[in-house]
């Protein structure tokens, strides 16, 4: 039986209740990877992404983000990846008019700082958090690196996390290292795209796995995450969800939670 440890994680941003209005609802985005596989599929998607944003947003009472956003994101002192300006503009708009939006860091942008809090007045969460909306109680995060699979990815991400790392790249100029990381970073991502996009039976979906351990201890009515480029809604128990929202590469799935239930959608986009 795989057990959890480091289960539970918290945020000052959530320790209240979250309400909604009647007629709102929350929304669920993740792994819109822009900037790649290359320039102008990226920018097309952006495109795509933006008309959403646009399309949910009158009824929109929340956005939460579950990572990877960007195919690599690191933060310089001075220094940010340049693109992705519809992307980070659209935001500041949706922000600017008070829609809340919460950011959560994914295995390819891990390395964000301070920037969107401080230029977007985005909060940046790093680990998977509980929090109420109404009275249904959620488990949200982005679903790297959890369950009992993938030890030598999870090694690498606490080195990756490490202070030690951070400075190690940003002493690198930053046109020599965001070269060199789009270029893991894009090969990481075909390869990861091969190898995961089919159903693996709930004894090997490690997201799912890690759900029922978490629930063992502590009950949440639905657990949302991303990171596995698979919509998914399985069942943990007759009371408990658990629902992957998949990805914007091929897909353009999303979740939606309307106040008592969480579904996922696909953007059609006319």
């Amino acid at each position: 039986m795989y057990i959890c440890s480091n289960m539970q994680y918290s945020t000052h941003i959530f320790q209240q209740p979250l309400q909604i209005p009647a007629n709102k609802k929350v929304f669920f985005a993740s792994d819109f990877h822009l900037g790649s596989p290359d320039y102008k599929s990226s920018r097309q998607r952006e495109v795509k992404i933006i008309r959403w944003l646009e399309t949910i947003q009158p009824e929109a009472a929340m956005l939460f983000l579950l990572g990877d956003q960007f195919d690599f994101w690191f933060e310089y002192k001075h220094t940010v990846p340049k693109g992705y300006i519809r992307f980070l503009g659209k935001l500041a708009e949706l922000r600017d008019h008070g829609l809340p939006i919460y950011m959560f860091t994914g295995n390819h942008d891990m390395w964000m700082f301070d920037y969107f809090e401080q230029e977007l007045d985005i909060p940046i969460i790093r680990h998977p958090v509980t929090m109420m909306i109404n009275e249904t109680k959620l488990y949200v995060g982005h679903g790297d690196g959890l369950g009992p699979a993938d030890k030598t990815y999870k090694l690498l991400k606490r080195f990756f996390q490490s202070r030690f790392c951070q400075r190690l790249f940003s002493s690198v100029h930053p046109s020599t290292g965001l070269s060199i990381a789009h270029y893991w970073s894009k090969s990481s991502r075909i390869q990861n795209m091969k190898k995961d996009e089919s159903f693996k039976g709930n004894d090997q979906e490690w997201i799912y796995q890690y759900c029922l351990a978490v629930e063992r201890h502590q009950h949440h009515d639905y657990y949302i995450f991303g990171h596995r480029h698979l919509p998914l809604d399985i069942p943990l128990h007759a009371a408990s969800r658990y629902i992957n929202i998949g990805e914007w590469i091929t897909q353009y799935t999303y979740g939606v939670f309307d106040g008592e239930n969480i579904f996922v959608a696909h953007f059609e986009d006319e």
